[in-house]
């Protein structure tokens, strides 16, 4: 069992920066795949990106890439999303979500994840 705790969400003019952290409870972060995903009114919750439990690998969606990092620290049981850029249409409610199985597979899929965080809204306004 884990649970994650989202923050560093807000406000912010198209072209700025928001950092976003996940922490999460529990002695086996460093076991789980972690992604990102969000939700934007009326929409279908999106993958935005995902890292493997050794951080080794790191996915993204197309329309984040080059613009947001995903990241971790073991230490501080922590996952990141430096998100750069920012559009408007990267307006949502973001969430962290982790992934206990042992092989990193199919990390876009909402359905791979057993644990989800309550969420934090990002607003890009134009």
């Amino acid at each position: 069992q884990v649970q994650l705790i989202e923050s560093g969400g807000g406000l912010v003019q198209a072209g700025g920066s928001l950092k976003l952290s996940c922490a999460a409870s529990g002695r086996t972060f460093g076991s789980y795949a972690m992604g990102w995903f969000r939700q934007a009114p009326g929409m279908e919750r999106e993958f935005v990106a995902s890292t493997s439990a050794t951080d080794v690998i790191r996915d993204y969606t197309d329309s984040v890439s080059g613009r947001f990092t995903i990241s971790r620290d073991h230490a501080k049981n922590t996952l990141y999303l430096q998100m750069n850029s920012l559009k408007p249409e990267d307006t949502a409610v973001y969430y962290c979500a982790a992934d206990p199985r042992p092989l990193y597979s199919n990390s876009y899929l909402p359905q791979t994840y057993d644990y989800w965080g309550q969420g934090t809204q990002v607003t890009v306004s134009s």
